[in-house]
């Protein structure tokens, strides 16, 4: 083994961790031994794709300009080395939420919404899918009053016209959509006053979620999960803990395939708060599952000592 494979070899295992079992990566003994080539080597051999591989090099190789060292124990995990602004006021910024947004149940309609709103659920999301634009706007009104008198957050998944019409908490969009949104509308958006989640599956989506500086991010998907075909592999715990170690300055949902058993894991890695679907609307008494899962959470929650380091 070349000395080169054998650094990425090593640094590769020993972050093994936080990805997917090691493969070879035919690009490797064409690399030099600079910091970011080592670095992209190992994250690739970890299973990250390409774009989210050019993020770690990237802020590995910051990493070392700081430090004065290569160190390969050291997974970068501070903001600045990411190229990340630091945390403040910034007059860009979309208006803040809580930053533990609690159990988050994401819901097909206003009745479900309804029912969680009056179970205490603090953090609910309506993603109702229809092709009639009318349905659309009845479904996104009856949300918000559905939820009036409670004191659950409602955030409505991708409809964010129909949302700002409606008097909606917030908005949340997928990544694709986020960056599909023309600079007109996300200036209506962001001086609508509506708070904004962005979904994110990686370094690379969390980098560009950040710059325009939503309300929270969610960070996924953590375990498979048959909702939606996903454009990356699992995430698992090891990159959980690590993606909340370096936005630790965001509010954090955790999302996808996360069960009453995962939930000490998952709040120990330092996010606020873990999305469920069918973990409620497939349960054959929704309320009393609500009840576990949020008694759970505050129980996990409160026994956590900080994020965990990788």
């Amino acid at each position: 083994m070349s000395t080169l494979n054998a650094q990425v070899h090593a640094l590769a295992q020993q972050h093994a961790a936080m990805g997917l079992p090691s493969n070879t990566d035919p690009q490797a003994t064409a690399l030099n031994d600079s910091p970011a080539a080592l670095a992209h080597a190992a994250a690739r051999r970890l299973g990250f794709i390409e774009a989210d591989a050019q993020c770690i090099a990237s802020a590995w190789a910051r990493q070392s300009l700081r430090t004065g060292r290569f160190d390969p124990g050291l997974w970068p995990s501070e903001p600045a080395d990411f190229g990340l602004a630091p945390p403040g006021i910034h007059p860009a910024a979309f208006p803040a939420c809580p930053s533990a947004l609690g159990v988050y149940a994401v819901l097909p309609d206003a009745a479900w919404v309804r029912r969680m709103a009056l179970a205490g659920v603090p953090t609910v999301q309506l993603r109702f899918k229809s092709p009639d634009p009318a349905a659309i706007r009845t479904e996104v009104a009856a949300a918000v009053l559905a939820v009036q008198g409670t004191d659950s957050l409602l955030f409505i998944n991708d409809h964010w016209r129909e949302a700002i019409e409606a008097g909606a908490y917030g908005v949340h969009l997928g990544q694709e959509d986020l960056d599909a949104l023309p600079p007109e509308a996300l200036h209506t958006l962001r001086g609508s006053g509506l708070r904004l989640g962005v979904s994110t599956h990686g370094y690379a989506e969390m980098l560009r979620a950040a710059a325009v500086r939503p309300s929270y991010l969610a960070l996924g998907a953590v375990f498979p999960t048959t909702l939606k075909a996903m454009a990356t592999p699992p995430q698992g715990l090891g990159r959980l803990g690590a993606y909340a170690r370096l936005m630790r300055d965001h509010p954090l949902v955790a999302i996808g395939g996360i069960g009453m058993e995962h939930l000490p894991a998952v709040a120990a890695t330092g996010v606020g708060s873990f999305a469920v679907v069918r973990a409620i609307t497939g349960a054959s008494d929704p309320e009393g599952t609500a009840q576990a899962l949020m008694a759970a959470w505050r129980d996990a929650s409160s026994k956590k000592s900080g994020p965990l380091e990788y």
